[in-house]
């Protein structure tokens, strides 16, 4: 593959929980795999740290790899790698210490290298850093990784997109879902538009309803602030599951290339009826209220469960059903397409009171590494006509060498040195989210309490999918054969 042009990375918020787990680890692992540019240089920056030397940087970058990382940082490999950081205190009031270390890894690498800034920050400090960037003009022969959440509904996402545009235009900005970085989501790309198996079938003709499911077993891990102004619909809805529907039901573009995907991602996002609040299930876990930064009265959702129709030729009629939310039974990232049953029925009549847990489906589960399987009925060996529930498994982890994978931050951060935008949202994507998000945020139904480790509030959450169940293949080897999260108390 084609290796990036020269870069100067600048990560703003180099010390922030992000950038240790996520962005350090991963720009060692691609440097190590050869995929960085031949000359590269990565600046940290930092509000909360802005003495850090260049030395007291680089050991903050080995103790998060050493961490975090998927490669120890040792050897020839970590040395170069070190070599590239330095660190430039970030003040849109002072940007002077910043504006040097920029300008000194510029020397270092010569020629006029581009540069990428990734703004691991709170979207309110976006305004004075992307100002910063313009008047300094650093700006210039430059592209910037703009992370969630991308406002918190309609007016203040287009506030906002303008803020950016007025230094960056559309083709030079990257909003992050780490999600679309994951190989197993964009495997459903190949799944679907690379075999002629499953394509004919990938419509309302043939597919009753969509599961998108992302349970976590996590609270707050210290983050009530953060979470107290966002909620389980702003932090997982809106940034990851609507983005992960996109591709599902996407119309097959013309080329893989970024601006015909994202045109029919964003074709989705148009369709979509606007979310009726009394197809929303809002849930808060017990416990929550007394949790450090969160108000006692708090009204924040930890659990959101929804319907979504995407009114087009393709979806119409077919729910989609989208769940999420925090100290629940399972940590999951699975996708269940379920097919409609055939119109006649020869066999064993009681098997339709089990249909929804063992009757056709397609599982993607797109949690690292994923696999794919297609669940059926088979005649059980014997005299009589009786059938049981049977699949077919595809799994990343048996398939393929899984040291040449990168993980989502990894892959996208790739991308953006590229100036790849396939997998990076849109503006008026993402406004469009907000805008058929509109009606909920307006008028949010009421929070339902429910006990931590359990699958929500029941029964309003099982209540919201019927005629349909929750499915969700529990964990281990014969993940696929053992429904969890799908009984009417999960």
């Amino acid at each position: 593959m084609t290796r990036p042009d020269n870069h100067v990375i600048v990560l703003f918020g180099a010390t922030g929980d992000l950038a240790k787990r996520k962005l350090l680890p991963g720009l060692f692992h691609l440097a190590r795999a050869g995929l960085l540019p031949d000359g590269y240089r990565i600046v940290g920056s930092s509000r909360s740290r802005p003495s850090l030397s260049d030395d007291a940087f680089r050991k903050h970058a080995q103790d998060a790899v050493a961490t975090f990382g998927r490669c120890e940082p040792s050897g020839p490999a970590w040395q170069t790698f070190e070599e590239s950081l330095s660190f430039g205190a970030a003040d849109a009031q002072d940007p002077g210490p910043l504006l040097a270390a920029v300008r000194s890894a510029e020397d270092s690498l010569g020629g006029r290298p581009r540069r990428l800034f990734h703004l691991a920050i709170p979207p309110s400090a976006f305004a004075s850093f992307i100002g910063m960037l313009g008047d300094t003009g650093l700006a210039e022969n430059s592209k910037v990784i703009v992370e969630k959440p991308f406002g918190t509904d309609l007016a203040s996402a287009q506030a906002l997109n303008e803020t950016i545009h007025t230094v960056f235009d559309e083709s030079r900005i990257f909003r992050i879902d780490h999600f679309l970085g994951k190989e197993s989501v964009d495997n459903i790309l190949a799944l679907r538009f690379a075999n002629g198996l499953l394509e004919p079938i990938w419509n309302r003709d043939h597919i009753s309803h969509v599961q998108i499911d992302v349970p976590e077993t996590l609270g707050l891990e210290g983050r009530g602030h953060f979470y107290e102004g966002t909620g389980a619909f702003r932090d997982m809805i809106v940034t990851h599951l609507i983005q992960v529907l996109g591709i599902v039901a996407m119309e097959p573009p013309v080329s893989l290339a970024a601006q015909p995907l994202r045109d029919e991602k964003t074709k989705v996002f148009e369709a979509l009826r606007p979310i009726e609040p009394g197809h929303v299930v809002r849930g808060q876990y017990e416990g929550y209220r007394g949790e450090p930064d969160v108000a006692p009265d708090s009204p924040t959702e930890t659990f959101i469960a929804l319907r979504l129709e995407v009114d087009n030729w393709r979806w119409a009629g077919v729910p989609f059903y989208l769940r999420s939310g925090k100290n629940l039974a399972q940590q999951r990232e699975v996708i269940t397409l379920g097919l409609r049953e055939p119109p006649l029925r020869m066999f064993r009549t009681d098997l339709r009171r089990q249909e929804e847990d063992q009757g056709n489906k397609l599982v993607i589960d797109f949690g690292d590494p994923g696999w794919i399987a297609a669940r059926f009925l088979a005649k059980e060996p014997g005299p009589a006509m009786q059938l049981t529930p049977a699949s077919m498994t595809f799994r990343y982890a048996r398939s393929f060498c899984q040291d040449n994978g990168l993980e989502g931050y990894e892959r996208l951060i790739l991308d953006a040195l590229l100036g790849d935008q396939a997998l990076f949202t849109a503006a008026d994507g993402i406004e469009r989210i907000w805008q058929a998000s509109t009606p909920l945020l307006e008028n949010p139904p009421p929070l339902h309490p429910y006990a931590p480790g359990t699958w929500g509030p029941d029964p309003a959450v099982n209540e919201l999918i019927e005629p349909h169940q929750w499915y969700l293949p529990a964990v281990g080897e014969d993940a696929i054969d053992r429904p969890a999260g799908g009984s009417p108390h999960g």
